[in-house]
């Protein structure tokens, strides 16, 4: 019995696992038929219970329910397998009594998106940060089997090494024991490399990489066996026989590198046909030949990287022609250096053209190595030209050899663009390029403002190309070479205004016009800018650093013309100042009109306030130059005269300059500013009428009976009093008329002033008229002040009262 019960159990275990595909998909379908069913069938009740009159249970339906064509089930999961829903459709007779049985007809089945029983996450916007990068392998992790890794590959390579060697050292046995002949030698040696490439070619289909190994111990043979033969035993006799078989075997090479389609193969021929010129060469040089033949192996290049993307095979290629021809260079004669500048201009065309070839076919990316070569050909050649351009003695050909080279890379970046798949870094890298060279040719080919007038004109050109195309390259090109312009142009300055003893003509001179250029073409570049529309520019400049330092410049443009014209015309004198003390102001104010209609130039208030500020403390500070220059004027009578008008016209701009910065402060200063810039304005007008009207005295009262010290100890001690009085009433007077507390209080600290350094200091050792004079007009202003304190007093008080209501207010 027990055994019986054993073998069924068995039996049941062997019949569930061969029928267990079947049976569960069959009793799946069983389940999800009768539960499909049975959901319609609820439905279907739900929906009689409903469609019935509440208040008459017995009462017939008015009208039939509308048949059901279709109802979308949703089915719930069903494990192991979820089915998808199966619409139905269900035809519905309903009538009071009796109620027939609903025939339910299956559908057929259709294919619907299982991906549409799948309950999906509700998108949320929280962050899901990154995975993190996984490390890169390292080479115990890329070779876990450390024996299968040097079983398969290392040994292999090393075993044909060990066996070029044994058959080297069984031929150079063979030799020195005379066994065979020399003919016979150079023949054991091909027959070998030949046996090493007949088993590689055997071998080709079950095992490449080792056949690919083989190959290249043979064409090594070849190699060593030709050159070997020509040197020692002069077989093949001629240079150009031996030559022409080592060309033989690198052919060879390359097509056994395509067919069994190894980069290793095509590098061991590339490697073997950059040494066959050294292998046969006889010591005599013959540049055609050698540069004819380089030429020919890289063209062969080309068409291998027009088919094969082997970089490994373009970088050693590019290494070995690089060294190659870079030895050769410098071995050139006086008569052949044209043959290296031709060939130099052919090689780089090629090497462009192989590091492209199969990129612009394939449409693929453009990777690091092939910019790295591209870039190191563009200036390996550019460097080459420069030399063999210096070497011909032909240097006024070099700006043109460089805006040649832009134009190339022009050309060349215009027929890739043609191909629309091609990959844009490619363009951008050209198109910068071409840039630099062109701007290269300026240093290279002109001198000294030459290069920043050319500099000058290319950013703006770029920047308006840039708006043009939208390529951001030209935009960042054109920000390099406007401060490169900056700078050259400080070094023309240094140039051309070493000192005062070289004449130049006035206004047109190669100084002025090369400022006045950098200057246009800073507001150039402000107006561009401002016509940028590119709110998202990975380089952002604020367009108002061009119009300032265009105002800059066009500043110094003028006060470095100046400068010079008068030292050179009138040494030894202080006309300089003089006349740079005109021009500030007179540029300063003539800026401020333009900047009330100039966008370019109109800055914020504050901005405009602080220049004609600067303006007026430089020309206060430069006063006493002033004094020196009259007195040199008055009693050495030189220079004349008449030059000292120059300083009443730039006194009347200063005072221009007093009246725009006072209407300034009052339109754009809150309330505590302009307390302070109150002080300051009505300090600064005291010391430039006070300066003013010193000079003014120096003029009228020198002679010969007067010294200059002597009517500057007047002026101080009677006529400052005067005047500060004077000074005083006018603040009170503006204070009073337009309720400004704080004009008023300075009026009182300058009469203050005014009575401490009378009765302390004028006082004494001043004539009598003098102090009649000092004492009456100070002792009329203070009355009159005091008459008018009274006269307005009830203006006063209800200003003081306003304001505090207005303070408590805003409280």
């Amino acid at each position: 019995m027990d055994i019986l019960t054993v073998f069924l159990c068995l039996l049941i275990i062997i019949l569930v696992i061969n029928g267990k595909g079947s049976l569960t998909r069959q009793l799946n379908s069983q389940v999800e038929e009768l539960q499909t069913q049975i959901l319609q069938l609820k439905r279907m009740i739900e929906h009689l219970r409903l469609s019935k009159p509440a208040d008459d249970p017995d009462k017939p339906f008015a009208e039939p329910a509308p048949a059901i064509k279709e109802i979308p089930v949703v089915k719930p999961p069903v494990e192991p397998v979820i089915a998808p829903p199966i619409p139905v459709i269900i035809d519905i007779d309903i009538k009071a009594e009796p109620v027939e049985p609903i025939m339910v007809e299956r559908q057929p089945e259709p294919i619907s998106d299982s991906l549409s029983t799948i309950h999906r996450p509700i998108k949320t916007t929280a962050h899901i940060p990154p995975a993190p990068a996984e490390p890169k392998p390292s080479f115990f992790e890329s070779h876990p089997d450390l024996e299968k890794f040097i079983g398969e590959n290392l040994i292999n390579k090393i075993g044909i090494a060990i066996l070029v060697l044994a058959i080297g050292y069984f031929v150079k046995f063979a030799i020195d024991n005379n066994w065979v002949g020399p003919l016979g030698r150079i023949g054991i040696g091909v027959a070998c490399g030949a046996i090493l490439i007949g088993i590689a070619h055997r071998l080709r289909n079950s095992y490449k990489a080792f056949s690919s190994v083989l190959a290249g111990g043979g064409l090594a043979v070849f190699y060593f066996i030709i050159t070997l033969g020509h040197h020692q035993f002069h077989l093949p006799d001629s240079q150009v026989a031996a030559f022409v078989i080592l060309i033989v075997i690198t052919i060879f090479a390359v097509l056994l590198a395509l067919l069994y389609d190894k980069q290793e193969l095509a590098v061991i021929a590339l490697v073997g046909g950059f040494a066959s010129p050294f292998m046969v060469s006889t010591g005599k040089a013959d540049y055609d030949a050698l540069f004819i033949y380089l030429l020919i192996l890289n063209t062969g290049l080309l068409v291998i990287a027009y088919y094969k993307a082997w970089r490994v095979l373009n970088i050693v290629s590019f290494a070995f022609t690089v060294l190659v021809f870079g030895g050769v260079v410098y071995t050139l004669t006086p008569a052949t250096y044209h043959y290296g500048f031709i060939y130099a201009s052919i090689f780089y065309v090629l090497y462009f053209a192989i590091n492209v070839a199969n990129n612009v076919k394939e449409n693929k990316k453009f990777i690091g190595s092939d910019f790295s070569i591209l870039l190191l050909n563009t200036g390996l050649y550019f460097g080459a030209g420069l030399y063999l351009l210096t070497m011909m003695h032909e240097e006024q050909f070099r700006g043109l050899f460089c805006v040649s080279l832009a134009v190339v890379n022009l050309v060349l970046s215009y027929v890739l663009f043609r191909n629309r798949k091609v990959d844009t870094n490619i363009l951008y890298l050209l198109i910068g390029i071409t840039l630099t060279f062109i701007s290269l040719a300026a240093p290279i080919q002109l001198h000294g403002n030459s290069i920043t007038l050319f500099w000058a004109t290319e950013t703006v050109l770029l920047y308006w190309l840039y708006l043009r195309s939208d390529i951001k390259l030209m935009k960042l090109t054109s920000l390099i070479l406007y401060v490169a312009m900056l700078l050259s142009l400080l070094m023309d300055w240094e140039q051309i205004y070493p000192g005062h003893l070289y004449t130049l003509a006035i206004i047109a001179n190669k100084g002025f016009i090369t400022t006045v250029v950098a200057a246009i073409s800073s507001f150039l570049l402000y107006g561009l800018i401002d016509r940028d529309k590119d709110v998202a520019a990975y380089i952002k400049v604020n367009k108002y650093v061009f119009s300032t330092i265009g105002l800059a410049l066009l500043f110094s443009s003028g006060l470095l013309e100046i400068n010079h014209q008068f030292l050179n015309r009138y040494p030894n004198t202080s006309l300089n100042i003089l006349y740079m003390m005109l021009y500030t102001p007179a540029f300063i104010y003539a800026y401020y009109l333009v900047s009330m209609k100039a966008p370019a130039l109109k800055f914020n208030d504050n901005v405009r306030i602080g220049i004609l500020m600067v303006c007026i403390t430089v020309y206060l500070a430069l006063m006493p130059g002033f004094f020196n220059l009259l007195t040199d004027m008055l009693s050495l009578k030189k220079p004349p005269l008449s030059h000292y008008t120059a300083h009443w016209i730039s006194a009347f701009f200063v005072c221009l300059l007093f009246y725009r910065i006072i209407r300034l402060c009052q339109a754009a200063l809150d309330d505590g500013m302009k307390t302070i810039f109150t002080w300051i304005i009505s300090a600064g007008v005291v010391i430039f009428l006070s300066l003013e009207f010193c000079l003014l005295s120096n003029l009228l009262f020198y002679g010969k009976m007067h010294d200059i010290a002597r009517i500057e100890t007047v002026y101080i001690k009677t006529t400052l009093p005067i005047l500060w009085g004077l000074l005083s009433f006018a603040l009170m007077w503006l204070g009073m008329r337009y309720k400004m507390r704080t004009m008023r209080i300075v009026s009182l600290s300058l009469f203050s002033l005014t009575l401490l350094k009378l009765f302390l200091f004028d006082i004494v050792d001043i004539p009598q008229a003098g102090k009649i004079a000092a004492f009456f007009c100070l002792g009329v202003l203070l009355l009159i002040i005091s008459f008018m304190y009274q006269k307005v007093k009830k203006i006063i008080v209800d200003d003081e009262t306003s304001k505090k209501a207005d303070e408590s207010k805003e409280g």
